[in-house]
């Protein structure tokens, strides 16, 4: 399985680089960061991780998220192309995928688009399960469906899970299964540590020190 943090900040990235596979970005994300050198932190992202740095199209039109895919590949190998599920979404990534640009489907928010996303060759898709909670579905549920379908129809699209809220959400995810899990920094740290842990090396300490 692999892990990704889903930032743009280069002091993040350094932090966790030790931990991670990859990079997830949205516009949002990018807005906070790329201070007008768009393409510029991406390549600098692309120089930090081993794997794919997936960075999502501004365009919602097919012809403009075919153009803006093509000139992000050029930047790096690395660069995986996210789309948003909608229809012309899922045609850039039909198009993107025949040309050997690797795509992240995202915004999934149900079984028969993660579905469309693996027909379309998708390399990854990026089912939503904080957002989806949000309104009152189950997340959980959607990666389950989801794996079963691409079990049962032998699919090599994988599930990245996103729109991680929680070190539960890490561990339901990773025991269904799925081929990546991105987490935002916070979530991450969390994964890292443990009340139980400190408290035991509290424990550690003091006992040393009394034995001297």
């Amino acid at each position: 399985m692999e892990l990704f943090l889903d930032t743009a900040n280069l002091e993040e990235i350094s932090l966790y680089g030790a931990f991670i596979d990859g990079i997830t970005t949205n516009p949002t994300i990018m807005s906070r960061y790329a201070h007008n050198e768009h393409y510029s932190l991406v390549r600098k992202i692309c120089g930090m991780v081993r794997g794919p740095v997936s960075v999502e199209v501004n365009s919602e039109d097919f012809e403009g998220m075919v153009q803006e895919g093509q000139k992000l590949a050029t930047i790096s190998n690395k660069v995986c192309v996210k789309l948003p599920c909608t229809f012309d979404g899922f045609m850039a990534s039909k198009k993107l995928s025949a040309g050997g640009i690797p795509t992240n489907l995202t915004l999934c928010f149900s079984p028969t688009q993660a579905l469309i996303a693996a027909k379309c060759g998708a390399t990854y898709v990026s089912p939503f399960i904080g957002r989806l909670e949000d309104s009152g579905h189950d997340g959980i549920l959607l990666l389950e469906e989801i794996a079963e379908i691409y079990q049962a129809n032998e699919y090599e699209t994988k599930i990245l899970a996103a729109s991680i809220r929680s070190v539960s959400h890490v561990v339901q995810a990773a025991r269904i299964g799925v081929g990546a899990i991105t987490l935002p920094p916070h979530v991450m740290q969390q994964c890292l540590e443990h009340p139980l842990t400190h408290k035991g090396m509290e424990i550690f300490s003091r006992n040393w020190e009394n034995k001297k």
